[in-house]
C-alpha cells in the first residue's frame, strides 16, 4: 500500500508540475468553471477507472442532479422538466467546454419554486386534515411524475404534509390517552381537533425551520452539489468535498457522530442509519440498528420533536449532536415498519469497545475461542504501537493458553479499515503466500502477502460474516476462503466493496489563486483482487454456510448504490491451499444439513420475508382509523418474532483471566462482559460455527501441509 501511496503523489507532483492552473488562463475567472475544468482533469487523470464523458454520462449526471434537488417532486413541474430535458444530453460538452447554462437554469428555476412553496405549504397547514377522509399516498417517489400544474402540486403538498402530520397525530393521541390512563397529576385530556392541531403545528414548525436553514444555502451551496454528481458518475465512493466538507473529511472517514455514535446517509429524502460505531451510546443502550430510518429529532429539555425528513444530512446531525449527558429522543421507523422513540443519552465513542476482544466458549467438555474484531484499526502515526493485527495475535496466545480446540473470528458489521492489519492477520493462519492482489490507477497490479513463515493457530477456523462485512474483512474472509483454510458461515454475499479511495487537495494544482479554497476529491484509485483472481467489488464473499438473517431480502451493500464499478476478474496469484482439514467439503454439507432443519432459520427467514414484503408496501393509508389499524396489525405480526431474540444456544462462556482479574477494579468492563455473553447465547450463527469447530477434523499426519495451486 505504501508504494502505491509513493507512486499517486509523485504523480500527482509531476502533474502539478508540468500542467498548472491559474485563473488567468480563463476568459472569465468564475471559480465554478475552473472547478470544472480543475476536477475533470484530476478524475480523468488518476481515477481507476475514468468514466467516458459522453451522452450516458450525461443523462447520469443529468438525472442525479435533478433528483439532488427535488427527491420527492415536490418543487419542480411537468414544465420545468421539459425545458431542463434540452440540456439531457449536453452536460458533458458544457463540462468540457465550461459552460454552465444548464446548471444555472436548474438553480434559478429551483429558487424560484422553492419560494413559492413557502406560501403553498403555509396554506395547507392552515386548516385541519380530514383524517375520516378515505385516501392513500404513494411514497415510491422514483415512479411518481411530476405535477402538471401548480394546482396539482398543491394538491401532493397537501397529501405530503398530511402524511408526515398523521404519524404526529398518532403520537399524540397515544401520549395522551397514556396520561390519562395513568392519571396523570395536572393532565387534562385533550379534544382530538386540540391534538390534530397539535400535530399541524409540529410539522409547520418543522417546514419553517426547514427552510430558515435553506435561507443561509448559497449559490456555491448547490453548486457543490451539481459537482458531486458529476465525480459520482466515475463511481459512488468518489466524491467532491467543498471547503467546509473537507474540513470535516476526518469525521466523516471516522463514521462518528459525536453524540450517539452512529453513521447517517441521506437516501430519498429519509436519513438512514447505515452504521452503529462499536463503544458508542447508540451501540450501548441498543437503540438503534442499521437500516433504521430517523424521522424526528427531539431535545429533552423541547416539547415538540422537528422532522428531518427532507433535511440536509449535515442539519440533521446538528441537531442529534449534543454535549456529553445530555438526551436526544429520536423518532425511529424501525426496518419492519413499526414506529418507535428512542431516548438517547449523548456521550463520547468507547475506544477499547473498537478494539479486538475474545471469550471462551465451553461445549461439554470442549474449549473453543471466539475473537471479535470491529473494525481493522491502527495508529496512523505508528504502526507498530497498536494495531488490529498485534491484538488478535495476543487474543490468540491466550485462547491457545486456556485449551481451546477451535476459533472463532467474528467480522460481522465489520466495515473495514487498514488492508496491511488484514493481510497481517491472514499470516497468523498461513504459512506465507498471497494475500490479496490490488490493481492501482495505470493498471499497475501489486501482490500483497504474508511472508513469515510461522503459523500462531493451525487448528480448526471458522469465520462469521454478514451483509454488512466490507472492505479489508472481506479481503481477509476472501483470502481464508481461497486457501481452503477457513469455513465462511454468514450471509449469502458480504458488502461487495472492492475499492480503494485517496483525498487529492485541489488547491495543488494553481500556482496562483485568487479564488479562494477549492476544495477536495475522494477519488478511486485501486481495486481489491482475491488471491484466485475474482474481485470482491459488488460479488463480496459468499458464505460456504449461508444463513438467513433479517436483511437478506434488503438490498444492503455496494449494489445498492447508483453506477458502482463493475465486477472483473484478473489473473490468480500464485497460492498453496491448506491441506491441514481431512472432512473439509463434508464438514460444510452436514452443516447445511442441520441449517434445513432448524426451526429458529425458519422463523428468521420469515421474518426477514416479512420485512421484505413490509418494505414493499408503498401505499400509506391517510385515513386515521385505516392507519392506526395498520399500525396495530404490523405490531402483532411482530409478537411471534420476540422468540428469535429469545433463543438460547446452551453454550457457556467466561472471560480470559487477565480480563477477570480486570474486572475486578472495573465493574463498568464486568457489565460490558456480561451483557455481550447474554447477546451470545441467543446468537444462532455462533451455536453453527461451533458446531462446524466440532465437525472439523485435522490431518493426522501433518497439520497445515500445503497442496499448490497451478496457474
Amino acid at each position: 500500500m505504501k508504494k502505491n501511496f509513493k507512486v499517486l503523489f509523485l504523480a500527482v507532483f509531476v502533474a502539478a508540475a508540468s500542467c498548472s492552473f491559474t485563473s488567468k488562463e480563463f476568459d472569465n475567472p468564475d471559480k465554478d468553471k475552473l472547478l470544472i475544468d480543475l476536477t475533470t482533469y484530476v478524475l480523468q487523470r488518476f481515477h481507476y477507472d475514468p468514466a467516458d464523458m459522453d451522452d450516458v454520462f450525461s443523462e447520469t449526471v443529468y438525472d442525479d442532479f435533478i433528483e439532488a434537488m427535488d427527491p420527492i417532486k415536490r418543487y419542480f413541474l411537468a414544465s420545468d422538466i421539459e425545458d431542463f430535458n434540452e440540456y439531457r444530453n449536453q452536460i458533458d460538452d458544457q463540462i468540457r467546454n465550461k459552460e454552465l447554462t444548464f446548471f444555472n437554469l436548474v438553480y434559478e428555476r429551483y429558487t424560484q419554486r422553492l419560494a413559492e412553496s413557502r406560501d403553498i405549504y403555509k396554506e395547507v397547514l392552515s386548516t385541519p386534515f380530514d383524517y375520516s377522509k378515505d385516501e392513500t399516498i404513494n411514497v415510491d417517489y422514483d415512479k411518481i411524475t411530476y405535477a402538471t400544474s401548480k394546482k396539482e402540486l398543491k394538491k401532493r403538498w397537501r397529501k405530503q404534509l398530511k402524511f408526515s402530520t398523521i404519524s404526529s397525530y398518532y403520537d399524540a393521541i397515544e401520549d395522551d390517552e397514556s396520561k390519562i390512563e395513568n392519571e396523570e397529576e395536572g393532565y387534562t385530556q385533550m379534544t382530538k381537533a386540540e391534538l390534530e392541531e397539535k400535530a399541524r403545528n409540529q410539522t409547520l414548525t418543522s417546514l419553517d425551520e426547514y427552510f430558515d436553514l435553506t435561507d443561509d444555502l448559497e449559490r456555491k451551496d448547490y453548486f457543490a452539489v451539481f459537482l458531486t454528481t458529476v465525480v459520482e458518475g466515475f463511481d459512488p465512493h468518489t466524491n467532491y468535498y467543498a471547503p467546509p466538507d473537507r474540513d470535516r473529511f476526518d469525521l466523516r472517514m471516522s463514521g462518528k457522530l459525536e453524540g450517539i455514535g452512529a453513521r447517517l446517509q441521506k437516501k430519498n429524502d429519509y436519513i438512514n442509519v447505515v452504521e452503529i460505531i462499536s463503544g458508542g451510546p447508540a451501540w450501548r443502550g441498543e437503540h438503534i440498528e442499521v437500516g433504521d430510518i430517523i424521522t424526528k429529532v427531539r431535545q429533552e429539555d423541547e416539547d415538540e420533536a422537528v422532522s428531518v425528513v427532507g433535511m440536509r444530512i449535515d442539519d440533521a446531525v446538528k441537531l442529534i449532536k449534543g454535549p456529553k449527558g445530555t438526551k436526544v429522543i429520536l423518532t425511529i421507523k424501525r426496518v419492519d415498519g413499526t414506529i418507535e422513540e428512542e431516548t438517547i443519552t449523548r456521550d463520547v465513542v468507547e475506544l477499547e469497545e473498537q478494539y479486538a476482544k475474545s471469550t471462551v466458549i465451553e461445549k461439554e467438555d470442549k474449549k473453543f475461542g471466539l475473537i471479535n474484531l470491529p473494525g481493522f484499526y491502527f495508529d496512523m502515526n505508528d504502526y507498530k504501537k497498536r494495531n488490529a493485527a498485534t491484538d488478535v495475535k495476543e487474543e490468540i496466545k491466550r485462547l491457545k493458553a486456556e485449551g481451546m480446540e477451535g476459533l472463532v473470528l467474528d467480522l460481522r458489521d465489520n466495515g473495514g479499515g487498514s488492508l496491511r492489519t488484514a493481510v497481517d492477520i491472514a499470516g497468523l493462519f498461513i504459512k506465507d503466500g498471497p494475500v490479496v492482489q490490488v490493481a492501482s490507477t495505470g493498471k499497475n497490479k501489486e501482490v500483497l502477502s504474508d511472508k513469515d513463515d510461522e503459523i500462531l493457530w493451525d487448528g480448526p477456523l471458522v469465520i462469521l460474516v454478514n451483509e454488512l462485512s466490507a472492505s479489508a474483512s472481506e479481503i481477509l474472509a476472501a483470502a481464508m476462503q481461497d486457501y481452503k483454510r477457513a469455513i465462511i458461515i454468514g450471509s449469502k454475499q458480504t458488502y461487495g466493496k472492492g475499492t480503494v479511495q485517496n483525498l487529492i487537495d485541489l488547491n495543488q494544482w494553481l500556482r496562483k489563486n485568487d479564488m479562494g479554497d477549492m476544495g477536495a476529491l475522494k477519488i478511486t484509485t485501486q481495486k481489491f483482487y482475491r488471491v484466485n483472481g475474482g474481485s470482491t467489488q459488488l460479488e463480496g464473499v459468499k458464505s460456504d454456510v449461508v444463513m438467513p438473517d433479517r436483511y437478506s431480502y434488503i438490498e444492503v451493500g455496494e449494489r445498492d448504490y447508483d453506477n458502482p464499478l463493475p465486477y472483473d476478474k484478473i489473473e490468480p496469484a500464485q497460492y498453496k491451499i491448506w491441506d491441514g482439514y481431512v472432512d473439509f467439503e463434508e464438514t460444510i454439507t452436514k452443516s447445511k444439513e442441520r441449517m434445513a432443519k432448524s426451526e429458529q432459520l425458519a422463523l428468521i427467514e420469515q421474518n426477514a420475508r416479512w420485512i421484505k414484503e413490509k418494505r414493499d408496501e408503498l401505499d400509506v393509508d391517510l385515513n386515521f382509523e385505516k392507519y392506526k389499524a395498520e399500525i396495530e396489525k404490523r405490531k402483532a405480526e411482530t409478537e411471534k418474532f420476540d422468540a428469535i431474540e429469545e433463543y438460547d444456544n446452551k453454550l457457556s462462556y467466561r472471560s480470559l483471566p487477565w480480563e477477570i482479574e480486570m474486572m475486578k477494579q472495573d465493574t463498568t468492563l464486568r457489565e460490558k462482559r456480561k451483557r455481550w455473553h447474554k447477546n451470545l447465547s441467543a446468537d444462532i450463527y455462533l451455536e453453527e460455527a461451533i458446531n462446524v469447530l466440532q465437525d472439523l477434523r485435522m490431518n493426522n499426519i501433518k497439520a497445515g501441509k500445503f497442496a499448490e495451486i497451478k496457474n
